[in-house]
């Protein structure tokens, strides 16, 4: 299923219910790896019924076969006051974002440092835990390693953006740029990130003899950054 199909059977759907299809993440941003990303979707509608769930379901299905997460459904009211709620991700899609259908939503969604701030300090030790739980998983097999930083690296991108919004910076548009700025901010080495994204661009892979060492490193970076990130509640006062 294309991006128009997808597009047209949601309008065959929703029908005049859909107000706005937007695509965010790497594929809005250029950085779309074939066989490798997937396409997010934000589906946006003036009113929304369990039927008219039941009606989409069938898209829904087939664009998830494609290798796709579901798309976002929300209606236009919840999208407007939910910016509280998950700030990091609506920083993301409002600055990593392509129009398929009808108006941009982002006229009056304003994001709150504060509330950045809580969440991504809640994220950074949330993954945290999570590599260390996956660094445990893989021991000492190469193969996994290497696996576990190339399935985390989007969501640590995500992070890293989060961050330099943080300090009142636009994220740059490589992820190789955002790895590095961040890195020197943080003060940890940017390597193991830079090898992290050019292993999931299919570039330079991570070869299982190296994963190790590469896996420790980006631990220790992961760490810096959750240590960072808790210094900027107090360097930077309250929002």
């Amino acid at each position: 299923m294309t991006l128009d199909e997808l597009v047209t059977q949601l309008r065959s759907a929703y029908g005049a219910q859909l107000s706005s299809v937007v695509l965010y993440g790497s594929a809005a941003a250029g950085e779309h790896v074939p066989r490798k990303s997937d396409y997010n979707i934000l589906v946006l509608l003036g009113r929304l019924e369990p039927a008219a769930l039941a009606a989409a379901s069938a898209v829904a299905r087939a664009w998830n076969d494609a290798g796709n997460p579901p798309p976002m459904t929300m209606t236009v009211d919840e999208w407007r006051r939910s910016s509280d709620v998950f700030p990091m991700e609506y920083a993301d899609i409002i600055e990593r974002h392509r129009m398929l259908y009808g108006a941009p939503p982002f006229e009056g969604v304003s994001i709150a440092r504060q509330q950045l701030r809580l969440q991504l300090e809640r994220e950074v030790m949330g993954k945290l835990l999570q590599l260390r739980q996956g660094t445990l998983m893989a021991g000492s097999d190469g193969a996994k390693q290497a696996e576990l930083i190339g399935a985390s690296i989007s969501t640590i991108l995500v992070l890293f953006r989060a961050t330099l919004r943080l300090k009142g910076e636009v994220p740059a548009a490589d992820s190789i740029d955002v790895a590095t700025r961040v890195s020197e901010l943080g003060g940890f080495n940017a390597v193991p990130f830079t090898r992290a994204i050019q292993h999931h661009r299919g570039e330079v892979r991570i070869k299982a003899g190296e994963a190790g060492t590469v896996l420790s490193q980006y631990l220790s970076g992961v760490e810096r950054l959750d240590a960072y990130v808790d210094t900027l509640s107090t360097q930077e006062g309250p929002s």
